[in-house]
């Protein structure tokens, strides 16, 4: 995998899942990492565990997504505990399990939401990316260097039946990434998409999948290798893409357009 040695990184929602498996790749390979979460005890198990196993240095700092003050002082305490921000991962997010614990087995119509779910929704997986990616871009055009990379879902994930409000929110942040690459060309700051490729073995999916549909699940790890290259100096001059773990791992590398 990509050399991301001494590069410092902040992952939002690192504690579990493909944020845990985020860290624990960019952390193996040397990278100093601060992970989020919203629960402060939790945070901070998860990054003193992956500390144990890993060369880079590993931190966790309390933040809410949804509320800019809570982001603010999440940023602060990441740069001064690393020094600076080279690399943003915009990952925390809630899934459909919060709207319809059986939404995999039982879809629901989009018209038996709950107003508060759909809300509640966006302002995770839209509103927090929003807010990160506007308090670290700033400082990165400054230094004219920086990367966000944003994590995503495949494509027919946001238009599946039953899938509303987290397909809509997810075709959000796609088209937000897009939006964030456009106004930042030019500037040395890039901005790209990672998403595992298909359903990956999480605490978002509900508990009464099949044994046959579970046996499908990607492993979360899958997601390592392509996020050390997008970390790296490997992925310079790169922006704009959709990176896929399964087309990782098959070869397939975006280019220089």
């Amino acid at each position: 995998m990509s050399d991301v040695r001494d590069v410092r990184v902040l992952v939002s929602g690192g504690t579990s899942g493909l944020g845990y498996a985020m860290c624990a790749a960019l952390l193996a390979g040397g990278a100093h990492v601060v992970l989020t979460g919203r629960d402060a005890g939790r945070t901070a198990a998860a990054a003193a565990q992956l500390a144990n196993s890993s060369p880079g240095l590993a931190l966790g700092v309390a933040m809410d997504v949804w509320d800019e003050h809570s982001v603010e002082y999440g940023i602060d305490a990441a740069r001064e505990a690393l020094g600076g921000i080279d690399v943003l991962v915009n990952n925390a997010g809630i899934g459909m399990q919060t709207v319809n614990p059986r939404f995999m087995t039982v879809p629901q119509s989009f018209w038996n939401v709950q107003p508060d779910r759909f809300r509640d929704l966006f302002a995770t997986n839209v509103t927090g990316y929003f807010l990160l990616a506007r308090a670290v871009a700033p400082v990165m055009v400054q230094a004219g260097k920086g990367k966000i990379i944003n994590v995503s879902v495949s494509e027919s994930t946001t238009r599946r039946a039953g899938f509303a409000p987290y397909g809509p929110s997810r075709a959000a942040t796609d088209s937000l990434s897009h939006i964030m690459a456009a106004d930042l060309a030019g500037t040395g700051v890039t901005v790209n998409l990672i998403a595992p490729g298909g359903a990956t073995a999480t605490g978002m999916v509900p508990d009464d999948v099949g044994e046959e549909v579970r046996a499908g699940l990607l492993d979360p790890a899958i997601i390592g290798p392509p996020i050390r290259w997008l970390a790296s100096a490997n992925s310079d001059g790169i922006t704009d893409c959709r990176v896929l773990a399964t087309d990782f791992a098959a070869g397939i590398r975006p280019t220089v357009s």
